[in-house]
């Protein structure tokens, strides 16, 4: 397995998108606490450290720093924002709470020769969020690049393997800022580019082995990119011991249900099963309109359905589930606030009756459908839009009922077959209808309505980790509209989300 370059994660909004940085530039990455023992980034076998933004300054009360003996450890370590605050307060150098705070866009100057900048010395764009402000350098530390309030906006130490940026070069805003995370990596650290998908492959599959041997595993699939791609890696590893079971909510998309099945049962023609537990899982959310419980109420649920299918079956010890890192990040760590509970993570109940297997955890959903491809799922299996495992469920603000469900399904089928017609499918990453739980007064009929809104929501992503409003034709809106009022009875307004994630997420709930 290649050596990781191990992410310090210090609460920065940003220690993600770092780590898909680094693995797409060829090395191997992962994220952990600020304050991990030397000895376990040691264990870890680790090649480099990152050091992360965060929104704390080094001068407050328990404000988090890595381990003391980090800095003269040996390891190459580059920090970013917060993190080149980190090594300048630890090493010696001058650090201020600024005057003047930089946020967005900032023009930068560097200073050749440069390690992370090469021979180039000029301006480029980066972009900026922090207050406090290195003044100088600690002891043996060069400043390479500075802006117009920031005398040190870079610094180096090439001979101790120490590196600091106070920008963000892992944002598309920066210019350049993936070349400086290669510079550091391979001029810096030294390191050799060793990452590629099929060894990700190879490693997940020798470690299932490893965990499963010879007993039985149960996959929960659901038909999307995520448990599909976990289903076939499974499959590849312990053969007709996986059990791929589809348990139907009622809360899936117009005839997906059937749609699952079909490909599921030539994909695994002697173990798939699908169990249909609609009415349980509606009644069990009626009079329901708290998000957080209905994401629980739909994971418990799951799990109490797949613990009767395993009786039936006799002895099956290990659960699959397709949980992806975004998972994990949303719904809560030691770092990172709980956004939403996923219903495969924060929505799991205490006691499984399950040994979990989750092949997919470190992986974002990229590398996921570049992991579906090599292992030869089709294309239209593997590009498909993300859908979430609660289903429509918490696509429904408030309480989910049977006729709330048909008028989503219906409103919905028509924005994918819009926009799918409209061939803007493969560039968006999401597209849907929800339904808010608003009313308004319209006319219909020369009559007065007092009917429910639908907002339609796409969105443009790389990874779902942050999210852009995708800028429809004004051509389809206008034909999104006319449909949905004139042919999904109870609709009568139609509204289009423009908010980015941050500051809202892509789901509703």
């Amino acid at each position: 397995m290649a050596r990781p370059v191990v992410i310090l994660d210090f609460g920065a909004q940003y220690a993600q998108l770092i780590a898909r940085r680094v693995r797409e530039i060829g090395f191997f990455s992962v994220i952990v606490p600020f304050d991990t023992p030397l000895t376990e980034i040691r264990r870890m076998g680790a090649a480099a450290v990152i050091l992360s933004g965060g929104p704390r300054s080094v001068y407050d009360d328990g404000s988090p720093l890595p381990a003391e003996d980090l800095m003269a450890s040996g390891l190459p370590i580059l920090g970013i924002c917060y993190g080149m605050q980190a090594i300048a307060h630890l090493l010696g150098g001058d650090l201020v709470p600024a005057h003047t705070r930089e946020y967005g866009r900032v023009t930068l100057a560097t200073r050749a020769p440069s390690v992370l900048f090469g021979d180039e010395e000029g301006e480029r764009t980066v972009w900026m969020s922090h207050g406090d402000t290195v003044q100088s350098p600690p002891p043996g530390f060069r400043t390479t690049a500075s802006t117009g309030s920031v005398p040190v906006a870079a610094m180096e130490d090439p001979a101790r393997g120490l590196f600091g940026v106070q920008f963000h070069p892992e944002v598309v805003h920066t210019e350049g800022g993936r070349e400086i995370l290669r510079r550091f990596l391979i001029h810096g650290a030294h390191l050799s580019q060793d990452w590629r998908m099929g060894d990700a492959i190879a490693e997940g599959i020798a470690a299932i082995r490893r965990t499963v041997g010879d007993e039985k595993a149960m996959v929960a699939l659901s038909g999307g990119v995520d448990s599909s791609v976990a289903a076939a890696l499974v499959e590849r590893a312990i053969g007709k011991n996986l059990i791929a079971v589809f348990v139907d909510h009622g809360l899936m998309r117009q005839g997906e249900g059937d749609v699952v099945e079909e490909a599921f049962t030539r994909t695994f023609p002697s173990t798939f099963r699908r169990i249909d537990a609609s009415d349980r899982f509606i009644a069990a959310l009626a009079g329901v309109v708290d998000p957080e419980r209905k994401r629980r109420i739909i994971g418990e649920l799951f799990i109490e359905v797949f613990r009767e299918v395993a009786r039936g079956i006799g002895d099956v010890p290990y659960l699959v589930q397709g949980t992806l890192y975004p998972d994990v990040i949303e719904s809560g760590t030691s770092q990172a606030a709980v956004i939403k509970s996923h219903h495969n993570v924060g929505g799991l109940p205490a006691e499984l009756g399950f040994k979990l297997v989750e092949p997919l955890r470190d992986l974002f959903k990229d590398e996921v459908r570049q992991m579906g491809r090599e292992l030869g799922l089709p294309a239209a299996l593997v590009d498909r839009q993300p859908f979430p495992g609660p289903g429509l469920a918490i696509r429904i603000v408030g309480e989910v009922t049977r006729d709330r469900l048909d008028l989503l399904r219906a409103a919905d089928a028509i924005v994918r077959e819009e926009v799918e017609t409209e061939a803007l499918a493969q560039g968006l990453w999401q597209y849907f209808a929800v339904l808010p739980g608003a009313r308004s007064v319209g006319v219909m009929g020369d009559g007065r309505t007092y009917d429910e809104a639908i907002v339609v929501r796409a969105v443009t992503s790389e990874d779902g980790m942050t999210a852009d409003w995708a800028r429809l034709p004004h051509g389809l809106l206008d034909r999104l509209a006319s449909r949905l009022v004139g042919e999904v009875r109870g609709v009568n307004r139609v509204l289009y989300d423009i908010t980015s994630k941050p500051p809202g997420t892509i789901e509703w709930e």
